[in-house]
């Protein structure tokens, strides 16, 4: 995939303090060729920020959730290659080229960052144990990081994939696509750092409300394994999409 362009989709609600250095270390970033903000319905000066910077900027107009976005993001989407990345990363944003890499080359067609032990988001492991679980019984695989939203991708893939869950099911929701569709992923260590969500009350709602969006997202699939078991001896002819005990939809495509 040498000379691919590279186009970066940063969802961002009220980030002014990070959005600046995230957004200067993406378009640092090589084969980047394009880096657009979502705006998604900050009061603060995070749009006039991340544009002063180099940033493409859309405002959503009101708060979307993170899943809501980034469907709208897809509009503005030139890349051949695409990276999703959060608005909190600030300079260490320049580690995601790690991700970009097995893209353009053609080693995967879905890179996932892994961040260093501990650099996470803090909490209780209830969310993560859930998508984990949720996506190696669909699947077939299992996933260090099946929360991070910090991926590259062939656009092709996202468009394939395409509306996304709302809200924080997106990250599950992406993976469950990509493996149902039959690309490739990989996971990758990075040298990336969020501001961490901590165990306070605030961080307790926060991760409420992820624990049932990602339940919501898996919900939806069971739903449409429900229909391929019905339809499957027809929809997916000589055997591809059997039932062979490497995940419901038959295929194993990590590691």
């Amino acid at each position: 995939m040498q000379g691919k362009r590279v186009t970066v989709l940063i969802p961002a609600l009220n980030e002014e303090s990070t959005i600046g250095d995230t957004v200067t270390a993406a378009l640092a970033i090589g084969g980047v060729g394009q880096v657009i903000v979502i705006d998604d319905g900050s009061w603060d000066r995070t749009a006039s920020i991340a544009e002063d910077c180099g940033a493409m900027v859309v405002s959503a107009g009101k708060n979307l959730g993170k899943g809501g976005a980034l469907n709208m993001g897809s509009n503005y989407i030139s890349g051949d290659v695409l990276l999703l990345l959060d608005a909190d990363l600030g300079k260490s944003a320049a580690g995601a080229e790690k991700l970009v890499e097995p893209v353009l080359a053609g080693r995967a067609d879905m890179t996932v960052a892994v961040f260093p032990q501990g650099a996470g988001k803090a909490g209780f492991g209830m969310v993560k144990g859930l998508a984990r679980a949720g996506i190696r019984h669909f699947t077939g695989i299992y996933m260090d990081a099946p929360l991070s939203g910090q991926r590259a991708m062939k656009s092709a893939l996202y468009f394939d994939s395409i509306p996304l869950a709302g809200g924080f099911g997106v990250e599950v929701d992406l993976t469950l696509k990509a493996a149902r569709r039959g690309y490739s992923i990989i996971e990758v260590p990075v040298e990336m750092f969020h501001r961490e969500t901590g165990r306070d009350v605030k961080g307790i709602l926060h991760r409420g409300r992820q624990f049932m969006h990602v339940a919501g997202t898996l919900f939806l699939a069971l739903q449409m394994v429900r229909v391929i078991k019905y339809f499957g001896r027809f929809l997916y002819s000589g055997g591809s999409g059997s039932f062979n005990g490497r995940g419901i939809w038959g295929r194993k495509y990590y590691k």
